[in-house]
């Protein structure tokens, strides 16, 4: 069954509690910066393995020292639902153990 579509009001107010996430193009996003290649190489490993507990994944950017995290629900037509945020707070409660800001 898709998961059903966060109104923009829905989105803005979660995102508060989100800091450093932003929304545009039907997608939240945030990008982390870390000290070296290699933490960063390491934290878009444990986003996927994230990605595979909840069975939600996400578009990873991998930069010299940055992962770019990009999540819309393809089951709810490439929009933002509970799905997304689900996802975006276990990254934020991991992304730290890494190093990232």
């Amino acid at each position: 069954m898709p998961s059903e579509p966060l109104s923009q009001k829905e989105i803005e107010d979660r995102l508060r509690e989100l800091p450093g996430w932003a929304f545009e193009d039907d997608r939240i996003f945030r990008t982390y910066r870390l000290g070296t290649h290699f933490a960063a190489s390491a934290l878009v490993v444990h986003i996927a393995t994230v990605q595979e507990e909840l069975n939600h994944h996400s578009d990873l950017t991998l930069g010299y020292n940055t992962v770019r995290l990009s999540v819309n629900s393809h089951d709810a037509g490439g929009v933002v639902t509970e799905s997304d945020f689900a996802l975006a707070e276990r990254v934020e409660a991991l992304a730290p153990t890494h190093g990232a800001s």
